[in-house]
């Protein structure tokens, strides 16, 4: 029987606690791009480690493949609970809203932060002899770190538009038991390899690929790359089939072990093959080269990818009030971390310190002007229930004493 019609009423606390886990890991992973052996990022640091770099390639191999693996679980728990119109009306508040109304402002940030950069560079003085900023258009818009909304919601329209011939023709459900049956042949220790392959030619096939970051991040342009949309499709996707079968996800759980010593395994040679901690900057072109540089991240990546979803299971899986709370502000916290990253990385900049207490100097003021706002503007106020779909009331104390025992 599918999820789809015995569906267990408690709260999938495991996937909570990894899809937070993928939005706070944003914070880390924007502050380790300062402290590269090379250049990358518009605030570079002086004071760097190829330590930097390797906990970069290691988040960015599983992170965002996990959260649309999870989007695409909740976006059919959603669709069966609420309909398609309930649906498209929560995912315009909660998806569509948020990139819309913050997009300026922190957009915004982001100039003035470049501005600020390039005063240190020009000894305290805004240069005024730069190049004008290039116009925006439909291949160049600047999406910043909310990209993920704007993928989030061509995924919800694709998903929509192929789903809809087979809700009709499924009336009796035949349609839903052949995709239940694919679904539970797709789940077994050779999962990450179906996934992965795919993934791999759309590497194969991109041009300008640098294998050191993996997936390319569709940052910008309002038209994703071939290769973000691949993989992340392709995860949103089966997190859709796998809502339908919520018992596959005990055997996802079951072969932890499996998924995470390959993860390990691969994680590593693809850490060697794309260029070791001081990653070449240019894209890879020798033919013979790139087949297996693709054949390996992609895998790599699905294996990192299932090895995180199935260690959330094993071991997140339980209540937990802090996981809870971290979870509820995660979504918050990712959409304003990255000018807050970048105002800290600028302010430690000329700072006489190793790189690793400036790296956790950035990470710890942003989480916790991230923290307190949310606690004093979101939580308990109409914004909770905008970004969370709930808001949580202020707990006030008992205005009568208790009745007395009798």
């Amino acid at each position: 029987m599918s999820s789809s019609e015995a569906r267990p009423p408690e709260r999938l606390h495991g996937l909570d606690a990894l899809r937070g886990t993928a939005l706070l890991l944003g914070v880390v992973l924007h502050a380790a791009m300062a402290y590269f052996p090379v250049t990358i990022w518009i605030v570079p640091d002086t004071d760097n480690s190829p330590l930097a770099s390797i906990l970069f390639f290691a988040i960015h191999l599983f992170r965002m493949t996990s959260f649309f693996l999870i989007a695409g679980l909740f976006a059919h728990m959603m669709l069966h609970r609420r309909g398609t119109a309930g649906f498209i009306k929560d995912r315009l508040i909660r998806i569509a809203g948020p990139l819309a109304a913050l997009w300026t402002p922190i957009f915004a940030a982001f100039v003035a932060v470049l501005i600020w950069m390039a005063a240190i560079r020009n000894g305290g003085v805004i240069p005024t002899d730069g190049p004008p900023p290039p116009a925006m258009t439909v291949g160049n818009f600047p999406l910043t770190h909310l990209w993920f909304l704007w993928v989030l919601l061509i995924l919800y329209g694709a998903m929509l538009v192929l789903r809809a011939p087979f809700a009709v023709m499924d009336r009796g459900g035949g349609w839903g038991r052949v995709v239940d049956r694919i679904t539970g042949a797709l789940i077994g220790p050779w999962t990450p390899v179906l996934m992965a392959a795919p993934l791999a030619v759309a590497f194969w096939l991109a041009p300008d690929w640098i294998p050191f970051f993996g997936i390319p991040t569709p940052d910008t342009g309002l038209v994703p790359n071939p290769v973000a949309l691949t993989a992340f499709g392709t995860a949103f996707g089966l997190g859709f089939l796998l809502d339908r079968r919520r018992d596959l996800l005990t055997r996802i759980e079951r072969l932890w072990p499996v998924f995470t010593v390959v993860a390990l395994g691969v994680g590593a040679a693809a850490l060697v093959l794309a260029g070791g901690p001081v990653p070449p900057l240019m894209p890879v072109t020798d033919p013979n080269l790139k087949a297996p540089l693709a054949t390996v991240m992609a895998l790599a990546i699905f294996a990192s990818t299932f090895a995180a979803l199935s260690l959330a299971l094993r071991f997140a899986s339980g209540r937990s009030a802090v996981r809870r709370y971290l979870a509820d502000a995660s979504y918050w916290i990712y959409l304003i971390h990255l000018p807050l990253v970048m105002v800290g990385q600028v302010l430690v900049v000329n700072a006489v310190l190793p790189w690793f207490v400036k790296f956790g100097l950035v990470i710890g003021g942003t989480m916790a002007v991230s923290l307190i706002t949310y606690e004093l503007l979101v939580r308990h106020s109409f914004m909770g229930r905008w970004l969370n779909g709930h808001r949580v009331p202020w707990r006030r104390a008992p205005t009568t004493a208790p009745a007395p025992a009798e």
